[in-house]
């Protein structure tokens, strides 16, 4: 077994015991005392109406959906963002060699099964280069995420309140005929 198996085994059984520690102390100490009032159904304070089995509004799902997919999309960004700086700090022609040999260390993996070797070097012309290819993935990673936002805009996801004639467009069926109003109950109104 690798150290990095067991340090990971040794975390997962800690923080099984953690989440089985608190729940059975709370078991024990916190008070058990019910009635009617705490055992009825709520939800955010107020009382239900109706049965709970109801068409469930599905916007409220693809908004969830949108903001989870864009918001660890963006999370990306971020190791980008540190190693093209690190990268963009390299690029300089006037960093001492000490700075340059530390960043390389940071940048370059950390294998500890091979013999260390001489201190590893990136030129400034090759991390220029780097940073170049790095942008333009970004951009590449970015576009990809534009083309998707632009397809939800045109689709209409992002619209909170659409109209059943833009829908009724879209999907082709044509606008419904007008019915005329009639009275409810025939006769009603006549000498009644």
């Amino acid at each position: 077994m690798t150290e990095l198996v067991g340090y990971m085994l040794l975390f997962t059984v800690v923080a099984i015991f953690f989440v089985f520690i608190h729940l059975v102390a709370g078991r024990f100490i916190r008070p058990v005392k019910p009635d009617p009032e705490k055992l009825t159904i709520y939800e955010c304070g107020e009382p239900t109406i109706g049965s709970s089995w109801i068409q469930f509004d599905l916007r409220f799902y693809v908004v969830a959906l949108l903001f989870v997919i864009f918001d660890v999309e963006v999370a990306f960004f971020f190791p980008w963002a540190v190693v093209f700086g690190k990268v963009n700090t390299l690029a300089d022609k006037d960093l001492p060699e000490s700075q340059r040999i530390a960043i390389t260390k940071q940048l370059l993996p950390n294998d500890s099964q091979k013999p260390q070797m001489a201190a590893p070097q990136i030129k400034s012309e090759e991390a220029q280069k780097l940073g170049w290819l790095a942008f333009l993935d970004l951009l590449v990673f970015f576009g990809v995420l534009l083309v998707g936002f632009a397809y939800l805009w045109k689709r209409g996801d992002l619209d909170w309140v659409r109209s059943m004639a833009a829908e009724r467009a879209a999907a082709g069926s044509p606008e419904p005929v007008p019915r005329e109003e009639s009275s409810p109950l025939v006769g009603a109104g006549k000498g009644a």
